[in-house]
Formats: C-alpha cells, structure tokens, sequence
C-alpha cells in the first residue's frame, strides 16, 4: 500500500484545472486558463513517515503545509509494490500488466541500464498529452522506466522518447552499489555463490599446481594451463558485469547526455534540487510539467552531512527529512516566480515504505502505518 496527497496551493487552482480539462486536445490556450503542475514523487516513502498521518518522529513542516492547505487523500492506493510497474502506472493511467510492465508470477523490474525492457513507447503518458496542450515538460530524478530497445543510442524507452522536453537525473534507480562505501545490493546473493564457485576452482587449480610441482600429483603442464585459464576465464566473465555495477548503472544523464559515470552520490541531492529550480526559472512565462522524481528515501538512503543525526528516527529520518528541505525549496521558487496562484502541487510515494530493509541493526525502510508491511519492496 501507499498514499498520494494531493494539494492545491491555493483555491484558484480548482477552476484552472476544470478549465484545463474541459478543452479540446489541441486547443491553444492562454497561459491564464493553463495552470502549472508540479509533481512531487518519493522513492518507497510510508504513509506513516510523514506528519500530517500522524508520525511524530520525523519533521515534515513543508509536505505538512501542503497537506494543510490542500487535499489529503487516504484511499489512493499504488498500482504495484515495486517501482517499475508502480511508475508506469503513474505516468500512464493503466495498469502495470496492460502495457508489459508489470508480470503474473514474479517481480516486474529492470535491473540494467543496458537491458532491452521498458515503458513501450507507443504508451501515452500524461506527459506527452500536456506535450500537446503547449506544456513545456521536465523529469527531475528517477526515471526507471527502460532506455534503450536494440542499441545504445536508440533510446526508445528515454523519458524524451515518452513526452518529456527535458530530462536530469537517473536513468535507472538507487542502489546501494552506487555508495561505495555500503555492501553490494545488485544480485548480493547469486555474486556470492559465483565468488564462491571461483575461490573452489582456484583452490583446485593451485592444488593441482602444488602437486605437479612436488610430485605428489601426476598431471600435466597442459591440463594445469588450461585449467588456470578457465578459472580465469569463469571469473572474468561474470566481473565484467558485476564488478562494474557502478558504472553500469549509477549514472547521471541530462536529456541523451551521459554527465556522470558514476555518479558522485556526494552531491546528487544539490545537483537535483538546482536543476528543477532551474527549470521552473527558465519556464515562468508558459505553463509547464515539472516532475520532481526524487531518490530519496530509496536505499542507500543519500542524505547530505547536514541533516545527519537530526531526525529521531536514525538515517531514514534524516533522509526523509532533507526531502521535505527539499520540497520547501521548490516551493519557495514558485513562490518567488509568483507562481502560487497558478501552479498545481501534487505530492506522492511511488508506492509504501521498504518495512524489512534492514543492515545489521539499522532500519533503513519505511513504515506503512495502518497498512500490512513486508508487502512493499525497494527498485
């Protein structure tokens, strides 16, 4: 389970949305009747992470003032568990399954950059349908939704591909291989048993040597050779992808353009945030999209040094808590644009918090309050 909140900042948006919806596709209308719309999206937030359903634990005083002022909405449900299918049927308005993105008897989810797998580009998204109404539209953050169908550079599943003018930010999602400093999450335990597997055929291999070299072992030189060369071979052939997960996956783009690989996780936060500043700046004078897809509070849960140790609720708290900084930025920039009047905001998780994400003693997942947990997972 999870929530959406919907909040309208002030009630002039109403009519300005009627207005919107009530026109003929491809009227041209004035930028008075096209009200802005900005979404706001968490990665595996619970509805019991945030103040206004009743955590006292963590400070949510931006989203809360939403709340407030707006449209709380507690029977919103998410289409999936998981991102991928959860995202698809957020942008789309159909179900996960109906457009190849969700499965019947397991997880639906792209673990690669470099996989063929994506939102169909024949899908229509609410993007490309503001696309038409003369919308200026941008993705911020998280895309996850696929890039590329048959080559690299094809990019048939790229957010500009799917409605979007602009695009910054992951290609993919977090995962705890993009912080070199915590435990590997990509395949964590099918890289074990492969570590596992070349350790034992190594062992052999020397043994073996040992044993030619001593005499205790009748064996020949040639055997010894090509046994060395395929434990080499084994291990490099799963490395190559493994070893390299980081650069594979945790990456930056701006539109087709690859910026970082990998990623400085150190500065993702501030990057994202002037990037969707920027883009409201840049787009004042005609209605726009802006989709905020934030990263947080995804695992490995990248939280600035100073929100560190502020929350009571350990790492996650702190990393919630700097997305709700986040969230008063972006509105302040409406605010000083004098957009408020005319700018729709719509905050949302993707679906509910990663209740059983645990390291060691840490609690790093969400909490799903009056919901079942262990139901939602990360990706």
């Amino acid at each position: 389970a999870s929530f959406l909140l919907l909040c309208f900042r002030t009630p002039l948006v109403r009519p300005l949305i009627f207005a919107l919806l009530l026109q003929p596709p491809l009227a041209q209308l004035s930028s008075i009747t096209q009200p802005n719309i900005v979404l706001l999206m968490a990665d595996d937030l619970g509805i019991g992470d945030v103040g206004c359903y009743g955590n006292d634990t963590i400070r949510t005083p931006n989203i809360d003032h939403l709340a407030k002022e707006g449209v709380k909405l507690t029977q919103h449900i998410a289409a999936a568990p998981l991102c991928t299918p959860s995202r698809a049927a957020f942008l789309t308005g159909r179900y996960p399954l109906r457009s190849g993105m969700d499965a019947v008897n397991h997880d639906r989810v792209l673990f690669w950059n470099g996989g063929s797998g994506g939102l169909p580009p024949n899908e229509t998204t609410f993007a490309k349908i503001l696309q038409q109404q003369g919308y200026s539209t941008g993705l911020i953050g998280k895309w996850h939704q696929g890039v590329n169908c048959q080559s690299r550079n094809d990019h048939c599943h790229h957010p500009l591909n799917h409605g979007f003018d602009y695009f910054y930010g992951m290609p993919f999602t977090l995962i705890s291989d993009c912080q070199p400093t915590e435990t590997p999450e990509m395949d964590r335990a099918f890289r074990r048993k492969l570590w596992l597997s070349t350790q034992m055929i190594g062992l052999i291999t020397l043994t073996a040597a040992l044993g030619r070299l001593t005499g205790l072992i009748l064996v020949r030189w040639k055997t010894l050779t090509c046994l060395a060369g395929f434990t080499l071979l084994f291990f490099v052939s799963w490395f190559s992808s493994y070893g390299f997960v980081r650069y594979w996956n945790c990456i930056m783009m701006r539109n087709h353009e690859i910026t970082e690989q990998p990623m400085v996780t150190e500065r993702t936060t501030s990057l994202i945030l002037r990037e969707s500043i920027s883009f409201i700046e840049r787009n004042k004078h005609k209605p726009f999209l802006l989709f905020l897809s934030f990263l947080h509070s995804h695992t490995p849960l990248l939280t600035s040094e100073k929100f560190l140790g502020r929350s009571r609720h350990g790492l996650y708290g702190d990393n919630v808590e700097e997305m709700d900084w986040m969230v008063g930025h972006v509105l302040d920039a409406i605010d000083k644009e004098g957009l408020k009047n005319t700018t729709l905001v719509y905050f949302a998780s993707d679906h509910g918090g990663w209740l059983e994400r645990q390291e060691d003693k840490r609690q790093l997942g969400g909490w799903n309050g009056i919901y079942r947990g262990k139901s939602c997972q990360g990706w």
